[in-house]
């Protein structure tokens, strides 16, 4: 056998590299594939691709489709294989992209045709992407927050981002939590139960690891065929609330890698106290030594109570007062609005009760100054239909805003365990992931987003109120008054490219 030559084996090291650079990851195995490198080679395929062009190219993005189409015509007839119909482009618009189906070998041809060009602004290909199967997607509200499009463009899943969740637990062995072990802590950290009744890696009641699983975790279907356990809640014909099967095969928390903590501050019937939350929240200031060390980035507080201006000053309870300590010390601390927006007035002309929202709203310790509190939107068409009606409003009772920020907080899709799956159970059906509304759901997806974007920009770690000034400033306006929606909708994406 002849050794390859030094020329060849340079060739071929400059073609990988061209490959990586313009070949997207996923097209790039099927070529490595087909040319046998990790195994046998397999047979010519032709792929479905959306290449993307040069909007930069010397004679406009028409010059750099018309040169792409050339490039085409080329390839195939270079190297493309006898009897093999490929090359077409559908009857679609198109604009700054070119949809069509080639050979693996076609493909890598057209780019090294393209990259034999002078200079970056006469090739007209700017990238070579598969044309991605598209499913219904059920966890829409990955996509209202843009979580999904920074996992993919800047891979910010919130790896080495350690969160605390204070809520009723967070069940550990559900399977959202399995694949990135979201629940298995280095030491230090610990959880820890504050209530005095239970573990805290257990929750009978479920609202903890429904919020959790939509800060962290992910989970695919064991089959292609055979979906996760997932139901929506929807009223029949009779107005009877009911339960309807959802096929879902895959679901993402907002940051699918952050190290979860969790905290148990409400007991196994959703009832606590806000000495165990105090507690918590200075167990944290230990855990980070005041500041000096951090090991837990940031704190979801999907809890809380309505302000009564009898006993405090609005701002100034307790509680308040410990999430203001807790951010200057460099924590990140999200909370829930509260889901009180929405009452019941006299009309006194026809002497009944009329719903309506309701101002003032916003519930402790969401009245904290340096928090980031959280109301709550639709899950994926917040434009058209704004804030959620139970959604706590603005200002706060002594006239600051609030809240800071909306995320999507109705039928949104996570973890069930406890009384979440047992009220499935006991109608009949068996569920692992489960729809729940309120601002307990919206918060989290807050604090996804940030964990996700500190895992990225990790100079921001230990600045919360920076971290606050970014996400609201580049928060999407719904066109709702600022006692609604805040600064708007937080959008991951933004704020990640606005650094």
């Amino acid at each position: 056998m002849v050794a390859p030559s030094d020329a060849f084996e340079e060739h071929e090291r400059l073609q990988r590299r061209l490959d990586r650079s313009v070949i997207a990851g996923p097209l790039l195995d099927q070529v490595s594939a087909e040319r046998g490198v990790g195994g046998a080679p397999t047979e010519p395929q032709v792929v479905a691709v959306v290449i993307d062009l040069n909007f930069d190219f010397v004679a406009g993005r028409d010059g750099a489709a018309a040169r792409v189409r050339e490039l085409i015509e080329q390839a195939v007839a270079e190297v493309g294989t006898a009897g093999i119909e490929q090359g077409r482009s559908p009857a679609r618009p198109g604009g700054q992209y070119i949809v069509t189906a080639l050979e693996l070998a076609v493909i890598q041809r057209l780019v090294a045709l393209d990259a034999a060009a002078a200079t970056k602004r006469e090739r007209a290909i700017f990238h070579v992407w598969p044309d991605f199967e598209v499913h219904a997607l059920i966890n829409r509200s990955n996509a209202t927050v843009k979580a999904d499009a920074a996992r993919a463009s800047f891979a910010a899943a919130g790896r080495d981002i350690v969160w605390a969740v204070l809520d009723s637990g967070v069940d550990a062995d559900h399977i959202h939590f399995q694949e990135h072990h979201n629940l298995v802590l280095p030491a230090p950290l610990e959880h820890v139960d504050f209530t005095g009744q239970g573990v805290a890696t257990t929750d009978p009641y479920g609202h903890g690891t429904h919020v959790a699983g939509i800060i962290a975790g992910h989970v695919r279907s064991a089959k292609a065929d055979t979906p996760l356990n997932a139901v929506g809640r929807a009223l029949n014909d009779h107005g009877e609330a009911g339960y309807t099967p959802l096929p879902l095969f895959e679901l993402f928390g907002m940051a699918p890698e952050c190290k979860l903590v969790s905290y148990k501050v409400l007991d196994n019937r959703g009832n606590g106290s806000s000495s165990a939350i105090l507690a918590a929240l200075d167990r944290i200031e230990q855990v980070n030594n005041y500041g000096r060390s951090l090991k837990i980035h940031g704190v979801n507080l999907s809890v809380g109570y309505e302000f009564d201006p009898e006993w405090f000053a609005c701002g100034q309870s307790p509680l308040c007062v410990e999430v203001n300590r807790l951010v200057r010390s460099g924590v990140v601390v999200v909370v829930a609005a509260g889901n009180t927006g929405y009452a019941y007035a006299l009309d006194r002309g026809k002497q009944q009760q009329i719903a309506a929202g309701r101002p003032l709203t916003i519930n402790d310790p969401g009245n904290a100054e340096l928090a980031i509190t959280v109301g709550s939107t639709h899950r994926d068409m917040p434009h058209v239909y704004g804030v959620s009606y139970f959604s706590s409003k603005g200002p706060t009772g002594d006239g600051r805003a609030k809240p800071d920020l909306v995320a999507p907080g109705e039928k949104i899709l996570s973890a069930a365990t406890g009384s979440f799956r047992d009220r499935a159970a006991s109608a009949g059906v068996e569920v692992d992931f489960i729809e729940n509304s309120g601002t307990s759901m919206a918060a989290p997806h807050v604090s996804g987003v940030i964990a996700a974007f500190l895992s990225v920009r990790q100079e921001f770690i230990g600045r919360p109120e920076e971290i606050k000034h970014r996400f609201t400033s580049a928060a999407t306006d719904l066109g709702r008054t600022r006692e609604f929606q805040g600064a708007g909708l937080v959008d991951l994406m933004r704020t990640i490219q606005s650094v």
